[in-house]
């Protein structure tokens, strides 16, 4: 028996025009085919516009009940796509409008972690386009290495580590090139996690082990350069408190259905948020599906619970 009329036609939306866009396309793609193995009726659309009114015209023609959002980066994580779906008042996975926009801008989400009391990483920020003089971010974080970082980008691009000042102004320029805003955090000796979250559930955490000196887009999404254990190895007791400060964060800025929560663990054991992603990678490598797995979730479990969250969610404006 076909499970097409569970949800109707889905259409998993992909591709994009941000520089996460063929990270996109290999979510999508994964989401879209472990659909339509468990005999749901699925259209994948390949969003290839940039103009609101071609990519609304893209929507319609695929004639889609329900929209299993698989944007990343620009158009999906920063909320467009979901206003769009809500103009034409169709269904989506995933978070609304503000929720994404707040997540999207790194500077918008740290200022909300700290003021909810929420630990976050010593920075400072450019809002310009003009490139922060080398001892003026200096004297605010004390010691180098620096992480510099394009506010409104994903999967690691745009970001770079300044372990001399003759790094400095090279970091800044390529990370502007991305937009005008740039946040330079104080980098945190220690180990990373992640947790993802599920419909208000954390997952189990995942700990990322680069074998470079940093966990990039290389290491990201090409196998066998960085070493995941899942789940991580700390104290239980750690560990709980961990994913409920990922569960915090996800709350802190009114995220739905799932999200990912990168964490920075210093050598003193205590956490930093460093961002939260409100449309983790897909992918065979991606980090959310192997945590809900450790949860006891298949593949095709978490994109039918993010389908019926979907469904029974309210317009979020």
């Amino acid at each position: 028996m076909s499970a097409g009329p569970r949800f109707g036609n889905i259409g998993v939306l992909m591709g994009g025009y941000s520089s996460e866009r063929e990270i996109s396309l290999k979510s999508g793609r994964a989401v879209a085919a472990a659909l339509s193995a468990a005999g749901h009726q699925v259209t994948p659309v390949d969003i290839t516009a940039q103009d609101k009114q071609k990519i609304i015209e893209q929507v319609r023609s695929a004639g889609m009940d329900i929209a299993f959002i698989a944007l990343h980066g620009r158009l999906g994580e920063d909320g467009v796509i979901a206003s769009i779906l809500e103009e034409m008042d169709i269904l989506y996975t995933g978070s609304g409008p503000q929720a994404g926009q707040k997540a999207f801008n790194k500077i918008t989400a740290q200022r909300i972690f700290k003021t909810q009391g929420l630990a976050v990483a010593d920075h400072v920020c450019i809002s310009d386009g003009k490139i922060m003089d080398f001892k003026e971010a200096f004297a605010a974080l004390k010691k180098l290495p620096f992480v510099v970082k394009a506010a409104c980008e994903g999967s690691s691009i745009g970001i770079y580590v300044v372990r001399h000042p003759s790094q400095w102004e090279g970091a800044i320029r390529d990370a502007l090139s991305f937009g005008p805003q740039v946040i330079i955090e104080k980098f945190i000796k220690g180990r990373e996690l992640t947790a993802g979250i599920l419909d208000r559930e954390a997952l189990p955490l995942v700990e990322i082990q680069p074998k470079g000196a940093f966990f990039d887009f290389t290491s990201k999404y090409q196998k066998g350069l960085a070493q995941y254990t899942v789940p991580a190895q700390v104290p239980e007791d750690l560990g709980k408190q961990r994913r409920q400060l990922a569960l915090a964060a996800h709350e802190a800025l009114d995220c739905r259905g799932f999200s990912r929560v990168d964490i920075r663990v210093d050598e003193e054991m205590r956490p930093f948020i460093l961002e939260i992603n409100t449309i983790p990678g897909f992918t065979e490598t991606s980090l959310f599906p192997k945590a809900a797995q450790e949860a006891g979730y298949s593949f095709i479990d978490v994109c039918e619970k993010l389908l019926d969250l979907a469904n029974g969610k309210e317009t979020q404006r």
